[in-house]
């Protein structure tokens, strides 16, 4: 089975560093014409540079519904349509007691984590994907499934992102509408967490060690392909086994 994106035309959010840059890349070396978006255009030029394939630059803050119209409007115009939307970026200002977040970074995170991506795909929808059906990839997390200590605000973001893509698969078929939810990936994203309990959490893994970006972006361009034609509204894990290791 052959994966690929030939004459597809896809746009990913936080895509000049981690899993959105190695998502970008993977989808222009599988034939997608690429429109990387992330809030700093040197970051978003620097990652550029180091693809093959045809990939453009819009520096847009993911969270900010204004730039997610000009985002999908820059990529019409630049590649004659849209066919894949990644909401990939995300933020957590915020780690400790779920009651103890302020209003401010409370409010970043879901401005980030869930109002962007709904609104980005509003966008996307009216634009492009309501007259020619597309693929939706939105990255949740393993924390949205369940309940942790120092997360749970961001973990609220991402459960409403795997509920969020069930609801609109069943809205806005036939566009697929598909989740990923990676367990601990090495980015600089998850520093803090890789850095400290990385090493003890990879020991107790089934497949022994932490994910990579790369791991994520080969999922992402399957469910974007015609080999997952009949997937939608599923939020797929890629833990590398903690959701099955013996000792929970």
């Amino acid at each position: 089975m052959e994966i690929s994106l030939n004459g597809k035309v896809a746009l990913v959010t936080g895509a000049s560093k981690g899993i959105g840059k190695a998502i970008a890349t993977t989808m222009a070396a599988s034939g997608a014409k690429v429109m990387l978006v992330s809030r700093k255009i040197d970051g978003l030029r620097a990652a550029a540079a180091e693809m093959t394939g045809d990939v453009e630059v819009f520096a847009a803050n993911a969270g900010d519904v204004e730039a997610g119209k000009a985002a999908v409007s820059a990529t019409i115009e630049r590649f004659g349509g849209l066919d894949i939307l990644v909401n990939n970026a995300a933020t957590n200002p915020y780690f400790g007691a779920t009651l103890g977040v302020d209003e401010s970074r409370f409010d970043k995170t879901f401005d980030v984590n869930l109002r962007g991506p709904l609104f980005w795909i509003q966008a996307a929808w009216e634009q492009a994907m309501k007259d020619k059906p597309g693929v939706i990839i939105n990255l949740a997390s393993v924390g949205g499934l369940r309940a942790e200590f120092g997360l749970g605000v961001y973990n609220l973001t991402k459960a409403a992102v795997v509920h969020m893509t069930r609801q609109l698969a069943g809205e806005l078929g036939p566009t697929r509408v598909v989740g990923i939810a990676p367990g601990l990936v090495q980015t600089d994203f998850a520093a803090f967490l890789v850095d400290n309990f990385g090493e003890k959490l990879a020991a107790q893994l089934p497949l022994q060690r932490l994910g990579e970006p790369q791991d994520i972006a080969n999922l992402a361009v399957f469910l974007a392909s015609d080999a997952a034609s009949w997937i939608t509204g599923e939020t797929f894990v890629i833990d590398g086994g903690a959701g099955v290791r013996i000792g929970g």
